[in-house]
């Protein structure tokens, strides 16, 4: 069977070396902008696995013309680094996966004795001069955030996170103590743990993959749950107006989750980026790639695909041109290539599109160049985490017997350990700011932070307003909100206001009328988190504010709103809940309302049936709750309540296993036969004492049921262990395996009419199927 989906690092179809040959660089198609400069690093087909020193790096890439790129941190300061945090005064945390990958086996990669670096620019050149080790002995630390004068921190293999803090000023954390305790071990391979600590606009802090959210407080931080889950993989960001920004390498997904806030439920468009923007152009072959020779584009051996999308910011800064504000940049550190791209916004829906013609924004010819985070910078800056190294895949995709092995053998990649870069993006004529020192500044100042033009201040100076918890700044930021100039320069931004309002309500003193004034703000976004901040009141069925919600149902912004529909289901009463239906009866061709409400209603979903079944469209999670009931009241005797087998008394299996069966995940035809005429015959070559009886007295919608759930709960959908390549070569072209394919294209539904043509097909068969003849059939 072909099949065109893939998931990387999982695939091991072939043991063939990439030969190494010249190519000719593919033609640049000059429709759109390109990235050319004044030099740039020709095509590579050979490309080399050597180390090369920064100086060898930074010309190694090619960047737009005006930018240029600069060293900001390099090994030995730093080695295998993952994240970076700047606290008020831009002293930046540097957090190390020291244990990451040292040969191909992944040895020692969880003993602990990783760390978190301090680092500091003491002669303001741009460059790090001073550096201690702010925490040792840590485990592959993944998540960090400045607070105050604390640095919060995560480690693999745990939800927990602690507080630590320098308290006699020597560059090394003296003072530790839990924020968060879960105390129970994070399973799963660490690439597929949670990342982020993202304090966004709302004054939650967000990360991947894990169903929660956070507030701070004096006590630690506050979980909020999120019913449909996080979202994401390695990397998490926000715009100016509080969307975040996931991605997911493990499903080659470059973006999702952008479209509404995950506390409303998960929403994503089939078209909000086209299957082009899926496209990657490095700038030299690419002979490590996890998915095989299928991953590269002919005839230049590139990589074809996003693979290993990670570390993704939206650039909020002020020291680089202004078009590039509000773009999505993203890491690929497979290709040695980082993504930008423009974030449309057509009636309140987000779409991604590539801001080059088959080119990428940064791309380097370093063969050990691997990005794995991006941050706007305290400086108005883009900063780009460099681990620097050969291997870039955990070594679950890296055995013997694997497509990758020999590469990394033949390339000596796992002998490229213990480096790792920092740089900044800068660009000609422009000044990266001045360094700031809000720590030490009094809250009235950190005020006239909130509308400053660089993303990196404005969000700090809101935290750091947040987490003094000083009122005396209350009037101020009233003044502001509300578009007065107060004790700004000028009058306020709408950003400014923005922030000012935000702030507000992270220190707990937005007031009604405050809202109710954001509501009638002249920028949309302002309006927006009115209607968001709202949702205190509309829990309870508050008339005034329904009522000037009532007054935004024709607002001319469509994520106005869309952010309606959303705060309006905070209410139970009917007066809200007519509103947001007379919203989008008004509107009812446009999409982003239409499936907003769509996403709510899933969510309410899953908080009454769980993740699992709540994620189900209706018809389908009935289908499969009441063959579930049949199940267990019938079928369980026999197969076992976990579709395991049952046995009695020692003896041995009185029918077949159910979980993760072929003939459970493979052609639904073939299990209505069975029930419809029954089974018998040895089954796997093991023979078992009773006979599967028909079940065709049965109507056809009983039939669907039962095999809905049997193939839902017992099938490849987060029930069946993690594919491990099997060891030896699979013949070019054969495409993935097929547990790749029921995972990615899985559909395990049977409906009432699929059951009906096979009974029709069948008419007149009284006897009971064999394997045999069930084959024989599909032949």
């Amino acid at each position: 069977m072909k099949n065109k989906l893939w998931l990387p690092g999982l695939l091991s179809f072939s043991m063939l070396v990439v030969t190494c040959k010249v190519v000719q660089q593919a033609p640049q198609d000059s429709a759109k902008n390109t990235a050319a400069t004044d030099t740039v690093p020709a095509f590579v087909s050979n490309p080399s696995p050597a180390q090369l020193t920064p100086e060898q790096s930074l010309k190694a890439f090619r960047v737009p013309k005006g930018y240029h790129m600069e060293l900001v941190a390099s090994d030995p300061m730093i080695r295998e680094p993952v994240a970076i945090a700047w606290d008020g005064n831009a002293k930046m945390y540097v957090a190390e996966m020291d244990t990451y990958m040292q040969d191909a086996d992944g040895s020692g990669e969880h003993d602990a004795i990783s760390r978190v670096m301090l680092l500091e620019d003491t002669n303001n050149d741009g460059k790090m001069d001073k550096s201690s080790v702010f925490i040792d002995k840590l485990l592959l630390p993944r998540m960090i955030l400045c607070v105050d004068h604390e640095l919060l921190v995560n480690e693999t293999d745990t939800y927990d996170i602690y507080s630590y803090k320098d308290t006699n000023g020597d560059g090394v954390a003296d003072q530790k103590k839990s924020v968060y305790h879960v105390g129970k071990k994070s399973p799963g391979n660490l690439e597929h743990q949670r990342s982020g600590l993202d304090w966004n606009l709302d004054n939650y802090i967000y990360e991947t993959v894990d169903p929660v959210r956070f507030r701070y407080t004096k006590n630690g931080l506050k979980a909020d749950s999120l019913p449909s889950g996080s979202n994401g993989q390695w990397g998490l960001t926000h715009d100016n107006y509080g969307r975040l920004f996931f991605s997911r390498a493990g499903g080659e997904i470059p973006a999702s989750g952008f479209q509404i806030n995950p506390v409303y439920g998960g929403l994503e468009f089939p078209d909000q980026y086209s299957e082009e923007f899926n496209a990657v152009w490095p700038i030299m072959a690419t002979p490590d790639i996890q998915g095989g020779l299928n991953r590269l584009r002919l005839p230049d051996s590139t990589l074809n695909h996003f693979t290993a999308s990670n570390g993704q910011s939206i650039f909020r800064g002020d020291k680089l041109p202004a078009d590039l504000v509000g773009d999505y940049l993203i890491g690929e550190p497979v290709a040695r290539i980082i993504r930008r791209a423009k974030v449309i916004n057509t009636n309140g829906k987000l779409r991604l599109e590539n801001a080059y013609k088959q080119q990428e924004f940064i791309a380097s010819t370093d063969m050990n160049f691997r990005p794995v985070n991006t941050y706007t910078g305290p400086d108005g800056c883009l900063y780009i985490v460099d681990m620097n190294r050969g291997i870039i895949q955990e070594s679950q995709w890296t055995p013997k017997g694997s497509y990758l092995r020999p590469q990394i053998e033949r390339l000596g990649l796992d002998k490229n350990i213990q480096h790792g870069r920092i740089f900044r993006l800068v660009h000609d004529g422009m000044k990266p700011g001045p360094k700031p020192h809000m720590l030490d500044e009094p809250s009235a100042k950190l005020v006239t932070y909130l509308d400053h033009p660089n993303g990196w201040w404005r969000d700090n100076a809101q935290k750091q307003l947040v987490v003094l918890g000083d009122k005396s700044v209350v009037p101020m930021l009233k003044q502001i909100a509300s578009g007065q100039q107060g004790s700004l320069a000028k009058q306020p931004s709408a950003l400014g206001r923005l922030h000012a309002l935000w702030t507000l309500e992270g220190l707990e003193a937005i007031d009604k009328d405050m809202v109710l004034m954001a509501m009638k703000d002249a920028d949309p976004q302002v309006r927006r988190a009115a209607v968001v901040i709202s949702e205190r009141y509309v829990k309870q069925d508050d008339d005034q504010v329904i009522e000037a919600l009532r007054a935004l149902k024709t607002d001319p912004s469509y994520d106005v709103r869309t952010q309606l529909v959303l705060s309006l289901h905070a209410s139970k009463a009917a007066k809200a809940n007519t509103l947001a239906s007379e919203i989008i009866e008004q509107s009812a061709n446009n999409e982003m309302l239409v499936s907003a409400q769509k996403s709510l209603l899933k969510n309410d979903a899953v908080k009454t049936y769980g993740l699992r079944l709540g994620r189900l469209e209706p018809e389908d999670r009935k289908m499969v709750m009441a063959g579930a009931n049949t199940f267990k009241t019938l079928c369980a005797s026999c197969h076992g309540p976990d579709g395991k087998g049952l046995a009695v008394g020692g003896s041995s299996m009185v029918a077949p296993p159910l979980f993760a069966s072929k003939r459970v995940v493979g052609d639904k035809d073939v299990l209505i036969k069975i029930l419809l005429n029954g089974l018998s015959g040895p089954v796997d070559e093991k023979t078992y004492p009773d006979v599967m009886p028909s079940m065709a007295a049965n109507d056809d919608e009983w039939i669907a049921s039962v095999l809905s759930y049997i193939r839902y709960e017992f099938g490849y959908t987060g029930n069946f262990p993690p594919y491990t390549p099997p060891p030896g070569p699979r013949p070019s072209g054969s495409g993935p395996p097929p547990e790749i394919v029921k995972r990615r294209g899985y559909k395990p539904f049977v409906k009432a009419e699929d059951v009906k043509r096979i009974r029709e097909q069948t008419t007149g068969r009284t006897k009971a199927w064999t394997l045999a003849d069930l084959e024989k059939v599909g032949e």
